[in-house]
């Protein structure tokens, strides 16, 4: 039975990207909306999204509306834009105020009061449109408020939102979007103070990302062992208490790949496309890719690749002692492609200036590398320290690419260690987060590379996963039908 979805996300690809979330959002309301549901898609309209050729225009009835956040007053538009390649309508919240800024995000002082203004905007269209959700689904702390927002400031209006039921997805719980209570009235109108956490408010901060794991109906994450992570002290960031809590209104489910997009058979961004029934385009693309970056290598030489954002989360300090020692030592390449904290950057910089022709940096972000990297490169390194879901691992899966990943989080779900013997598994995982344990991983991949029979074994079982989201998007469709069966 199709469902009516509310869906709001900070960002949305190819609009408005950083990362995972951007991806995800976009391919599951992709997957929900062929599977016939009824969505209403929300994103702000950000200063620097790239939208020359999109399908676009303003929505007649949603101009110059008020909108009030705590004691702020605002005025925002809507346009909806055509997903390129779909049938799927997105709705651009216009509010220059709020969202025509050089990046997606700052830390700017009203960084909460951008986003509680997003998730207000999208509950003022429903109400306007005269859409009556059966799901809510939010996304992140950007959009944490709404399952609060649901049960007070909008519990009004019963013939809108009086069957709806909240979902909230925890993409990384490492960002909570924390800010002074001094704030607290920005959280309203129809917010009461008595609805706020008491123990963080009375410990001077508000955090909108315990809120939603109090109030939404289920909480979901990336992942199903991040499920089980983030209820430890360990994993929980400090939410723990409160996602044990909720008990089994907590599950993890693996984020899906749209394959549309991350497919070598069909990917438009790189020169020679292939498929597990024939590797020839895989060994052209390496070669064009080292042509491209001046990088000179005899078509064996293995290529390790990386497409990072440089923090601490992604293991970049356990590749300080060991990729030098490596590149000087052993005959590979290595390329590298992200940006974030400065000494890791300066880091990857000092691998391109000390071993010229045999590493190159490409500091920032450029979607046509991206993929001519998974395409190019032998070994895919992702040696994070944790990783709620990741997709790049199951990119190198699709794209013969052998991911080299900790044992961790998504990680853990979607790369199985290889075993030579029986021919089983897909990747190589290490356990420990240290120098040794990625040393052992990466001089393991290298030997096995040089067994051409085990490797193109070990190539063909990745490539032969399925991690789409025709599978992924059930789970999602039958978590909406149980909540909806509930009211």
């Amino acid at each position: 039975m199709p469902l009516r979805v509310c869906f709001i996300a900070a960002e949305y690809s190819p609009f408005a990207k950083t990362g995972g979330l951007g991806d995800v959002a976009a391919a599951l309301t992709r997957d929900l909306a062929r599977r016939g549901h009824d969505l209403r898609v929300f994103i702000p309209l950000h200063g620097q999204m790239e939208l020359a050729g999109i399908d676009r225009h303003p929505v007649d009835y949603l101009q110059d509306l008020p909108l009030r956040v705590g004691p702020h007053e605002f005025r925002f538009g809507v346009q909806t834009a055509r997903v390129p390649d779909t049938q799927l309508w997105v709705y651009l919240i216009d509010c220059p105020a709020l969202f025509d800024r050089p990046r997606i995000y700052s830390d700017a002082p009203d960084e909460h009061v951008r986003y509680l203004a997003l998730t207000r905007a999208a509950f003022e269209c429903c109400q306007r449109m005269g859409f009556a959700p059966d799901i809510l689904h939010s996304n992140d702390w950007h959009t944490a408020f709404a399952p609060l927002l649901l049960r007070t400031a909008y519990a009004w209006d019963r013939g809108i939102f009086g069957a709806t039921r909240s979902v909230f997805t925890i993409h990384n719980i490492g960002y909570q979007g924390v800010f002074s209570a001094a704030h607290a009235g920005d959280v309203g109108p129809g917010v009461g103070i008595e609805a706020l956490h008491q123990l963080d408010l009375g410990a001077g901060r508000i955090n909108p990302m315990r809120h939603a794991v109090i109030y939404a109906d289920a909480v979901t994450t990336v992942s199903p062992n991040y499920a089980v992570e983030i209820r430890t002290v360990e994993g929980g960031f400090g939410l723990d208490a409160d996602l044990r809590a909720r008990g089994g209104a907590v599950s993890g489910i693996l984020n899906g790949v749209d394959y549309d997009d991350w497919n070598p058979a069909t990917d438009r961004y790189i020169p020679h496309r292939y498929d597990d029934t024939d590797l020839t385009g895989k060994l052209l693309n390496k070669q064009a890719l080292l042509d491209l970056l001046r990088m000179q290598a005899a078509p064996s030489t293995p290529l390790i690749g990386m497409v990072t954002r440089l923090t601490r989360q992604k293991g970049i300090d356990l590749l300080f002692d060991v990729l030098p020692e490596l590149i000087a030592s052993r005959e590979l390449r290595f390329v590298a492609l992200g940006s974030g904290e400065p000494h890791y950057e300066k880091f990857m910089h000092g691998l391109q200036e000390r071993f010229p022709g045999r590493a190159t940096y490409y500091s920032g972000y450029s979607e046509e590398l991206a993929h001519m990297i998974e395409a190019a490169a032998d070994i895919f390194l992702m040696p994070s320290l944790y990783e709620p879901c990741g997709l790049n691992q199951m990119y190198s899966l699709k794209y013969g690419t052998v991911p080299i990943v900790r044992r961790t989080g998504g990680l853990a779900d979607s790369v199985q260690q290889f075993d030579p013997a029986s021919g089983q598994g897909t990747g190589i995982v290490f356990n420990d987060f240290d120098a040794a344990a990625v040393r052992w991983a990466i001089n393991t991949a290298l030997e096995w590379q040089s067994w051409p029979s085990v490797w193109r074994r070990l190539v063909l079982n990745g490539m032969r996963q399925d991690f789409s989201w025709d599978r992924q998007g059930a789970e999602y469709e039958r978590l909406y039908a149980s909540l909806a069966q509930s009211t």
